[in-house]
């Protein structure tokens, strides 16, 4: 169902981009991320808040039904192009004519320019993730992450992950006005270069995944994920952990903690696992080797005496 404030987007325009490579024309079909509704708080009063706005997506590839996402809509041309490049479904932006977003009728149509070789074997088999939203990937992606490969020498200082930290803290956000979201972010260094929320972190990583993409086509190069940290409030899952190997992002920091497919997953791929990052704390789970330790905390001194008698 799609939401009445919609009515109010603007027009959708043609995104037309000149680049070296032949990429996608996209719509620019960006939805309202809130809405205002009536509510009664525990003494009675009414008033008005604001929660985030759901709504559904279809998402339809050379007219075959694909999925259906549940996202907020800020950016859903970025979410379905790399939906599919993170389901590995399309190898090259070549591969894709358009991307067309409707919300009228909650859709997005993607039109290809020789198809999608063996589509219907390779969606065949569908796994539901622990995403939020229900997120689902495709079977035969974990049985590719022993391709991936990282660089080596790619890391992270422990400054830099403070800074980002801090980064994430400060950010205005949809979070912050309405909650009931994740937020996904990609930073070099300490320095944000997208920040995203959605309803699911696996919309937000997607979303991601699409803007490096694009980014890449206009100056190839530019978007090489070895210098990049990938951010999440959510937790490390198995998918998020390939989603971010896939993208070439060698280190990944959460909010929250890590599954234990998530580890195994990031172990076998050499990607730095961090969670639990919040002001000056932080839990490396995996392949610490990436960590640079140039801002250890000072000690915390010991207890005079037993925490009962405090």
């Amino acid at each position: 169902m799609i939401h009445p404030a919609m009515s109010t987007m603007p027009q959708q325009q043609p995104d037309l981009q000149s680049t070296s490579v032949r990429s996608p024309v996209l719509t620019r079909a960006s939805a309202p991320l809130t809405r205002e509704v009536e509510v009664i708080d525990e003494f009675g009063k009414a008033g008005t808040v604001s929660i985030p706005a759901e709504r559904d997506l279809t998402v339809y590839v050379d007219k075959r039904e694909l999925v259906t996402l549940m996202t907020l809509g800020g950016h859903p041309e970025w979410l379905v192009l790399g939906y599919l490049r993170n389901q590995r479904l399309v190898a090259s932006l070549d591969d894709i004519e358009s991307i067309t977003v409707d919300w009228e009728v909650g859709a997005a149509s993607v039109k290809t320019r020789h198809g999608i070789d063996r589509i219907e074997e390779r969606t065949a088999r569908r796994v539901v993730t622990t995403g939020c939203g229900q997120g689902s990937v495709f079977g035969s992606l974990m049985d590719e992450i022993d391709s991936i490969r990282l660089p080596a020498d790619a890391g992270l200082t422990q400054s830099a992950l403070y800074g980002l930290v801090d980064a994430i803290r400060l950010k205005e956000s949809t979070y912050k006005s309405a909650g009931s979201v994740h937020a996904c972010a990609l930073f070099r260094g300490s320095e944000l270069l997208l920040f995203v929320e959605d309803v699911g972190r696996h919309n937000a990583v997607d979303t991601i995944a699409g803007w490096m993409w694009l980014q890449d086509a206009t100056a190839p190069g530019c978007m090489d994920g070895g210098d990049k940290v990938f951010y999440t409030t959510g937790r490390l899952t198995s998918e998020m952990v390939i989603k971010s190997a896939q993208m070439g992002v060698p280190v990944v920091v959460s909010r929250s903690g890590i599954t234990e497919m998530g580890l195994e997953v990031a172990r076998r791929v050499g990607l730095c696992a961090i969670g639990r990052a919040t002001n000056k704390r932080f839990l490396c789970y995996a392949n610490p080797q990436r960590l640079r330790w140039d801002a250890r905390p000072a000690p915390v001194a010991p207890r005079s005496q037993p925490v009962d008698a405090l």
